[in-house]
């Protein structure tokens, strides 16, 4: 399964800080980023995907994310 967000990251820094947020709930997924995409695109490959809580911990470090349909 693969859910790809639009986020409002900017720096490799943050989004290093997420990938390791993301993994702590979401262990067993691959996560990668493209801040250079105009969306500032977070793609997450795994077995299962909770969108909500994705969005969930982007919020609690202060980020916003939408699922890109």
């Amino acid at each position: 399964m693969v859910e790809v967000f639009k986020t409002n990251i900017q720096t490799a820094d943050n989004a290093q800080v997420l990938r390791q947020a993301i993994l702590k709930t979401f262990p067993e997924t691959d996560i990668s980023f493209d801040l250079e995409d105009c969306d500032r695109i977070l793609r997450i490959e795994g077995r299962q995907i909770d969108p909500e809580g994705i969005i969930r911990t982007l919020a609690e470090h202060g980020f916003w994310s939408e699922v890109l349909l």
